[in-house]
């Protein structure tokens, strides 16, 4: 089993930048991915971004695309989401999640290991 622990969430201006971390211990992400998903209040939860662990491939939805940034370092077991010009529709917990097979990035149910969720508030 994987454990995963997201940091980096806070308040923060429409316009303004964050930087989520997700530190994961226990069984590698090798051959698998990471996916960050969010949810606001009220509403399902939703995907952001996704990254194959090895060879680095992203994925992103469209609403963040040009915006957010996925990466990972594998020698730090680390993943990040950089979120620039964040806007108030951006406020939600933040997730990170292990994909064990390298597929469906998009799909919530290929994730098999979650982190506890960061707030992140963009005000307007």
């Amino acid at each position: 089993q994987v454990q995963l622990v997201e940091s980096g969430g806070g308040l923060v201006q429409a316009g303004g930048s964050l930087r989520l971390s997700c530190a994961t211990s226990g069984r590698t992400f090798s051959g698998g991915g990471m996916g960050w998903f969010r949810q606001a209040p009220g509403k399902e939860r939703e995907f952001v971004a996704a990254i194959a662990w090895t060879g680095g491939y992203t994925y992103y939805a469209d609403s963040v695309k040009g915006r957010f940034t996925i990466s990972r370092d594998s020698a730090k077991n680390t993943g990040y989401l950089q979120m620039n010009s964040l806007k108030p529709e951006d406020t939600a917990v933040y997730y990170c999640a292990k994909n064990p097979s390298g597929t469906y990035y998009y799909t919530l149910g290929r994730y098999d290991s979650w982190g506890q969720g960061t707030q992140v508030t963009v005000s307007s």
